[in-house]
């Protein structure tokens, strides 16, 4: 009888617990209350030139140099492994490897063309560690440690002051276009920079884009329990990206969308509008066969693959801006 009892406890404990997890609320909230946020410091206009997006925003000025990188420490956390390393120039990179190391830099690409701000990042092919574990690397999502900005604090998706706004539903809508499901407050960074860039001295970041361009998942699980540990999805798969779909339906008189989407965020993933879903695909569709083009060659794709991607990527495009079109 005693484990009867306990193993009910237990089942009531899980079922509070899951119900509390299953019930958060996606609302308006300032993060750094002594300093408001504003808008620019998640997006800003990219301007009437198309962004270079084979350099990125780091340029060719950033490009990792040499083919041999100093060992500083190993990375053992996440999905990916990874390296911390040192260049020839004396600055610090953070290397990760793996399927995630393509997905990201493309994604970041695609995030920056549109106006959102993101860190530099290069994707290296061959390159090689001196030092402890000195010997050839696979290829890797090359990131600076910039000196002229710093991570000082991270960001929720479900409890940000950008909620609401249309820019922040774009970015939700440029996410689930890329299949990006990692949705963790850890990787959502706030950077402090040095010098102001276009008005502002911070950033809002969606960082550590790996687990994208792939196709979404839900495992069983997770329609009680939000575990994090449980994948939502694949990486870098593209057969799976071209399976999944993207937009359901469309209510117009609720002003809801219905996406392709099961996952553990699906409360921010409904905070979507259809003049969310307009704004990012618009922005979306102003960029060119080049710039595509150049995005994935930045990830180390094949131009066959890459073409694939981005026929897939444009065939969203326009059935979110057909589901959204005034009647």
């Amino acid at each position: 009888m005693r484990t009867v009892g306990s193993w009910l406890t237990v089942s009531v404990l899980m079922v509070g617990a899951a119900t509390i997890a299953c019930a958060r609320t996606v609302r308006n909230v300032e993060v750094t209350p002594a300093e408001p946020a504003t808008i620019a410091e998640l997006w800003q206009e990219p301007g009437a030139s198309a962004r270079d997006l084979f350099y990125g925003p780091g340029g060719v000025e950033l490009v990792p140099r040499g083919r041999t990188f100093d060992f500083i420490a190993e990375d053992t956390t996440g999905f990916s492994p990874g390296f911390d390393v040192r260049d020839e120039r004396n600055l610090t990179w953070s290397v990760k490897t793996g399927p995630e190391a393509q997905s990201e830099v493309v994604s970041s690409r695609i995030l920056w063309a549109i106006g959102f701000h993101q860190p530099p990042t290069y994707y290296v092919e061959q390159w090689s560690l001196s030092g402890e574990r000195s010997g050839p690397q696979p290829p890797g999502r090359f990131r600076p440690e910039m000196p002229s900005s710093e991570v000082v604090g991270e960001w929720p998706w479900h409890e940000n002051p950008f909620v609401g706004s249309r820019e922040f539903g774009g970015l939700i809508v440029a996410n689930l276009v890329l299949n990006s499901w990692d949705w963790k407050t850890s990787n959502n960074k706030i950077y402090r920079l040095n010098t102001p860039i276009n008005g502002v001295r911070r950033w809002f970041v969606v960082r550590d884009l790996g687990a994208s361009l792939g196709k979404f998942s839900y495992p069983l699980i997770l329609k009680w329990f939000r575990l994090r540990g449980f994948g939502q999805g694949t990486r870098n798969d593209l057969p799976g990206f071209e399976q999944q779909g993207f937009i359901r339906s469309v209510d117009r008189e609720r002003s809801g969308v219905e996406f392709d989407y099961r996952g553990i965020y699906r409360d921010v993933v409904d905070s979507v509008t259809p003049e969310h879903v307009r704004w990012a695909l618009e922005r979306l569709s102003r960029l060119t066969d080049m710039q595509w083009r150049d995005a994935f060659r930045a990830g180390g794709y094949s131009p066959e693959t890459g073409a694939r991607y981005t026929a897939k990527i444009k065939q969203k495009i326009a059935e979110g801006l057909q589901h959204t079109a005034a009647n």
